[in-house]
């Protein structure tokens, strides 16, 4: 099934708006997107990486019945003060291998790990605190009823909602509904994202560069990005700063893509033929970030495609893909915005903050546990995102930070990247 397409005045600001704070961008994103995907259904083994399309009810609890926790003796509970004493019933019951019968009141059965609880036994003692000797168990209480005992459907319960529908399918997940016998899930088909470099400036890698030319560093970060964060990544290539070559080149992209990602061409120049054609559509929006490094965040539809315009520069790209493209496209996919996980931790570093835009600067963690902060804030140095493993954020306010400060770090692997 395939969802409604998305409004072409999704991406509108209200009018006045000219620098738009991260957290409204933010807000005004997750209200306007939804799905764009369809749904299929898939075994679970073959759905990882997918967004659940419904929420999945447990078929079966889990565990399916009470069972032991531990290796040792079971009996009724619970066991009073002092040495307790009891006759071993025959027989053992073990995981897979249940006792076949009932356990007689007063006395006590072996039973393993995992193994079901028969009729009789609602108690489990440790085989390490118990001394066997001619077929009677001696321990010491007291011991509370349902000791070292699993109940039935304690950790899901039998028609329970096992996973909600957005969820994205990680092994954990997949473990957690292997446990309840689902065997089916309906899933969002993967998104597919296009990604386009733009600019006479640039040389694909593999190819020898003029003097006057850069190696596009921006098409296989974000390539690498999206294929990271499970998404399809559909690699749109380079095009010149020609107006009708891109053009027909996002023309293309609709029928292979379901949300294109350009960079460069995105702000208000002369050879920013991004936002150029985006204007032609009457869908253009060019969002003044009061982020820094950005600014620019072209915003659009395209056929009935969400264009995202990034700035050409790859720290700014980067950044800008980080904190506003990943959750949009999670929503896309039929995941829910997720806000990245920051932690408060000392800052390793000074710096003066004026007020006015909110800043990102690269940084990574020290053995001491203090975060450090690339030497440049220059956009334009792509060496410090190798150098970083995550961002350090410094909200919108003025801010003057000094060593042992604390800082909101955000590390790459909380936004599925690094």
């Amino acid at each position: 099934m395939q969802p409604p397409g998305l409004k072409n005045d999704c991406f509108a600001l209200p009018p006045g708006v000219h620098w738009t704070p991260v957290d409204e961008a933010q807000d005004r994103l997750r209200a306007a997107l939804s799905c764009v995907t369809g749904t299929e259904t898939l075994p679970v083994m073959a759905a990882a990486g997918r967004f659940l399309a419904s929420d999945v009810a447990a078929p079966r609890a889990h565990p399916p019945a009470a069972n032991s926790a531990v290796d040792g003796f079971g009996f009724v509970g619970p066991a009073g003060e002092g040495v307790q004493a009891m006759p071993l019933a025959e027989g053992r019951a073990a995981a897979g291998v249940p006792f076949g019968g009932a356990v007689p009141t007063g006395q006590a059965l072996r039973i393993l790990t995992g193994a079901q609880l028969p009729e009789g036994v609602d108690t489990v003692v440790l085989e390490e605190d118990v001394n066997l000797e001619a077929g009677r168990i001696a321990f010491h209480g007291p011991l509370r009823a349902g000791a070292n005992a699993r109940a039935a459907g304690e950790d899901i319960a039998a028609g329970a909602v096992a996973l909600e529908r957005g969820t994205r399918l990680g092994s954990t997940e997949l473990a957690v509904l292997a446990s309840v016998g689902v065997a089916e899930v309906t899933v969002h088909r993967p998104l597919r994202i296009g990604v386009l470099s733009t600019g006479d400036e640039l040389c694909p890698v593999g190819r020898v560069a003029s003097a006057a030319q850069i190696y596009d560093a921006n098409r296989p970060m974000l390539l690498s990005l999206v294929a990271g964060w499970g998404y399809e990544p559909v690699d749109l290539g380079h095009v010149p700063d020609d107006r009708e070559t891109l053009r027909a080149r996002l023309d293309a992209a609709v029928a292979e893509a379901d949300v294109v990602l350009t960079s460069g061409g995105a702000s208000a120049g002369e050879e920013d033929h991004v936002s150029a054609l985006m204007t032609e559509t009457g869908t253009m929006q060019l969002w003044r970030m009061a982020i820094k490094p950005g600014r620019p965040l072209a915003l659009a539809m395209w056929g009935g495609v969400p264009v995202f315009g990034l700035p050409g520069n790859p720290v700014a790209a980067f950044v800008c893909t980080l904190i506003f493209a990943e959750p949009a496209f999670r929503v896309l996919a039929g995941g829910g915005w997720r806000v990245p996980r920051g932690v408060l931790v000392p800052a390793g570093f000074s710096k003066a903050k004026k007020p006015g835009r909110r800043e990102y600067l690269r940084a990574r963690l020290t053995a001491a546990g203090a975060v450090e902060v690339f030497a440049s804030e220059g956009s334009g140095r792509v060496s410090g995102l190798s150098w970083a493993d995550g961002l350090v954020e410094l909200e919108d306010g003025a801010r003057q930070v000094r060593p042992g400060d604390p800082v909101r770090y955000l590390p790459f692997v909380g936004f599925g990247a690094g």
